[in-house]
């Protein structure tokens, strides 16, 4: 199998993914859950019956109502019925630039005047959820998880620095770390890209503590199937890459028979992980459904990412490098040691 041979088209096929991706993590709106914003979530049940389009009108009438120093706090209001169940949500957005402490209170009195509003129109009406997260506790979240996900992959690549260290003259060990840190952020963020698509169209998917979590956990998966074929690589250098004449071979054959001897490994490993997400996905509990789905999205990545990415790589920085294995020392017997 010569995946060596189309790895240009590899290799730019996850360049231009990799930058569609950074774009909509910068500019792309999010659909960040509750617990990743200062907003506020509101959800109700009802015995008898409720009209979403009256509630929207009276929420806006709310809207225009709450004043801070005669000017609007809430920026937008947003109301949907819940699937499956006689309940439906409400979700404020609310101007931050207001002091914390002010926006705590505003958010309570919005709560308290909603409440109100709808027992009007359903007396059988039930306060079931009540989120406020702090923009406070945000901030910390964000800066969190963005400092434990550099400091995982920087750690990950010094792992593998050191394990693949000395595998073979004039191919440095930092290659493979650096190919480790390109792999996994292209693992993580075409996964996390992929994500946000379909939270676009479908709003239960949001970004969450679950989609964090989801992210790290690629991380220490992701590693598994590079290692493998980096191994694989390692064991061949030894094998051919010192031996002379018929059995020797060159880096491009060496990491060609490498990725053929781990390919059938890596696909049954992913199609098993892919059965037991997928069954999850559909039959597990609900909030676990975003943590899911992020992990099916990374085994189809990891894995392309893994074969046709670290592998190609690995000989691109090396192709022009002289292989050898073993650095043989000849010794004189007639030379005189001295101890």
């Amino acid at each position: 199998m010569d995946v060596l041979k189309n790895r240009y088209i590899f290799l730019s096929i996850s360049l231009v993914l990799a930058i569609i991706s950074i774009f909509m993590l910068l500019f792309w709106k999010l659909n960040l859950a509750i617990d990743m914003t200062w907003w506020i979530n509101l959800e109700y049940s009802y015995e008898k019956s409720v009209n979403i389009e009256q509630i929207r009108q009276e929420l806006d009438k709310q809207k225009d109502l709450l004043l801070l120093d005669n000017q609007k706090v809430i920026n937008n209001i947003s109301v949907y019925s819940i699937t499956w169940e006689k309940a439906f949500s409400i979700v404020a957005w609310f101007d931050t630039s207001i002091d914390e402490s002010v926006l705590n209170w505003l958010k309570t009195e919005f709560k308290n005047k909603t409440f109100e509003a709808l027992k009007t129109m359903d007396d059988t009406i039930v306060e079931t959820k009540y989120t406020n997260i702090w923009k406070s506790f945000w901030d910390y979240i964000r800066k969190t998880a963005i400092l434990t996900l550099w400091l995982a992959i920087i750690w990950i690549a010094i792992y593998v620095a050191y394990a693949f260290s000395w595998v073979a003259w004039w191919i440095s060990t930092f290659s493979f770390a650096i190919i480790t840190l390109i792999t996994l952020f292209h693992d993580v963020i075409i996964a996390a890209w992929l994500y946000i698509i379909i939270g676009y169209f479908y709003k239960d998917f949001q970004i969450d503590t679950f989609f964090i979590t989801a992210l790290l956990t690629i991380l220490g998966y992701s590693i598994n199937d590079t290692v493998v074929i980096f191994d694989r690589i390692r064991d061949n250098l030894r094998k051919f890459a010192w031996k002379p004449g018929k059995e020797w071979k060159d880096l491009y054959e060496i990491i060609n028979l490498s990725i053929s001897e781990t390919l059938k490994r890596s696909f049954y490993t992913s199609l098993t992980l892919l059965l037991v997400l997928i069954t999850i996905f559909f039959f597990g509990p609900e909030s676990l459904s975003g943590f899911i789905l992020t992990m099916l999205f990374w085994v189809t990545v990891g894995t392309y990412s893994s074969i046709y990415n670290a592998s190609p790589l690995l000989y691109e920085m090396n192709k022009n490098k002289k292989l050898t294995v073993y650095k043989k020392i000849v010794i004189n017997p007639e030379d005189k040691i001295v101890v």
